[in-house]
């Protein structure tokens, strides 16, 4: 945390998908507080709302987004533990300029591997982070990825497939 002298408050500083953000920290509105997470911080305070919080407690997976590039799961990460660090969101991974789907979000779309939408962003930022570090992976790397993300809509097999074709398309 960024100590300034003199009567300014503590801040932090992230690079939220390529946006670089100095929140001041303090328990009054539009400050983040020392308690809150990112998760709460993404999406109440920077109004990035694809990051879901489904449990709360770290175990759907539904909140993980990528820092610094590792999938960390946002509702037990608190921001103030995230001064200098890079995150990614579901937001920041279309193509800005053009808005085309990233290969991860197409083989989704393509193999219909979401329903509902809850614990899709999760899901498909684990898988970022996962082809980013190693685009050749098999099943069963893909499964042990994936273990910790529930989902009550669909069947695994379809998110599985989709991510295996999305390695193909990121070669």
């Amino acid at each position: 945390m960024n100590q300034s002298i003199g009567k300014q408050r503590p801040t932090i500083a992230l690079t939220v998908n390529g946006i670089s953000h100095q929140l001041e920290v303090g328990d009054r509105p539009f400050q983040v507080a020392p308690s809150h997470t990112l998760a709460h911080t993404l999406r109440e305070t920077l109004n990035l709302t694809g990051t879901k919080v489904g449990c709360d407690q770290g175990a759907c997976g539904s909140c993980t987004v990528v820092m610094d590039g590792t999938a960390i799961l946002s509702c037990l990460t608190l921001t103030v533990e995230c001064d200098g660090r890079e995150i990614t969101t579901i937001e920041g991974l279309a193509d800005k300029r053009s808005g085309k789907l990233d290969p991860i979000q197409e083989a989704f779309v393509d193999h219909t591997a979401f329903q509902c939408g809850f614990c899709t962003p999760g899901m498909i930022m684990a898988t970022k982070s996962l082809l980013d570090r190693n685009s050749e992976v098999d099943r069963h790397t893909v499964k042990a990825t994936l273990a910790g993300h529930y989902c009550r809509c669909i069947s695994h097999y379809q998110v599985v497939d989709a991510v295996m074709a999305a390695a193909k398309k990121e070669e």
